[in-house]
């Protein structure tokens, strides 16, 4: 008798014809703030998003910064609370890879500290991430000077993984950079692309090479305004002046630079220096030791200049002429 019993899944769509949405779901590995604006930015999309980092506290301190970040986007740009919530609920902290299945796509967003130091452990990390999600996810890296091609070397399979890459800072930049890496098939980048017109990006097709378009642009640009202060040929804010006022650039080098972090540029100088040796990307003398001072910028509310706790720039930081 039970084999008559009739079932409503008899009468709608097998399951294998369900339509799907092709990204619903996103993982992120890494919890910093690259990380966190990523989240923000898919999420504020009502797409839901998997954060993964080594430890819950990392996790932890990623919601509170995120709040705030939130916080602040409702006092200046009119969000809304439930908005807000809305945001912050489609976003779940894991420290287990094995939380990724079902994601279409996982995105490896770490900081690392150096060259050898990145590519180990970001080799390392989409490996692991193959492990634990389907054969179809898009397995992607927001690295802009680690060649996929290297990264994926020893992966499975290498056809679905691809360089998506976010500029730095502002995950909310109009662009992304892609990188079809030589064993990405056409189906995984043009998926890839449908996901960047989903979460709003205009995508810019880039060919596999260190630093792609954005960083090595950004590199040699920040390395000659410290060059051209040091030389005493203008002041900090005039060379900024200079560049906003002059060619119509919302911040200056400087500004620019404690916004993305000196941190960060200091590697991206070192990875492509180590690459090109071309002395344009060999890092500023001023770049170090700033650097060395943990004066990253507006993460540590000193950089070039100094900045109060909402991000804000006061005044010149006075270390930068000693």
């Amino acid at each position: 008798m039970a084999e008559n019993i009739e079932r409503l899944e008899d009468y709608g769509l097998s399951k294998d014809n369900k339509p799907k949405t092709l990204f619903s779901r996103v993982g992120i590995v890494g919890a910093g703030s690259v990380g966190q604006n990523i989240a923000r930015m898919v999420s504020s999309r009502g797409l839901d998003v998997i954060m993964l980092d080594l430890g819950q506290a990392k996790l932890d301190q990623a919601f509170l910064d995120l709040a705030k970040e939130l916080d602040r986007m409702i006092e200046r740009w009119g969000m809304t609370n439930s908005e807000k919530l809305g945001i912050l609920s489609r976003i779940k902290g894991t420290t287990n890879y094995e939380d990724f299945r079902g994601c279409d796509i996982v995105i490896e967003a770490i900081k690392s500290s150096s060259r050898e130091h990145s590519h180990i452990v970001r080799a390392e990390i989409l490996k692991t991430i193959e492990k634990h999600v389907e054969r179809n996810t898009i397995i992607a890296t927001n690295s802009s000077t680690q060649v996929i091609t290297e990264l994926t070397a020893d992966l499975t399979y290498k056809d679905r993984c691809v360089s998506f890459h976010f500029l730095t800072p502002e995950a909310d930049a109009r662009i992304v950079e892609i990188v079809k890496g030589l064993y990405t098939s056409q189906e995984a980048y043009d998926n890839t692309m449908k996901f960047a017109n989903l979460i709003g990006k205009k995508v810019v097709p880039v060919k596999e090479s260190p630093g792609i378009i954005s960083t090595r642009l950004i590199v040699p640009f920040i390395n000659e305004a410290c060059e051209i202060l040091m030389e005493g040929v203008g002041s900090m804010e005039d060379i900024d002046l200079t560049m906003k006022v002059g060619f119509g650039l919302p911040l200056g080098p400087f500004e620019m630079a404690d916004k993305i972090g000196l941190d960060k540029i200091l590697r991206w100088c070192e990875n492509l220096y180590d690459e090109f040796g071309d002395l344009k990307y060999k890092s500023s003398p001023l770049l170090k030791k700033l650097v060395r001072a943990n004066q990253w910028g507006r993460r540590t509310g000193r950089g070039f200049y100094e900045y109060n706790k909402d991000g804000m720039k006061i005044t010149k930081n006075i270390s930068v002429g000693d």
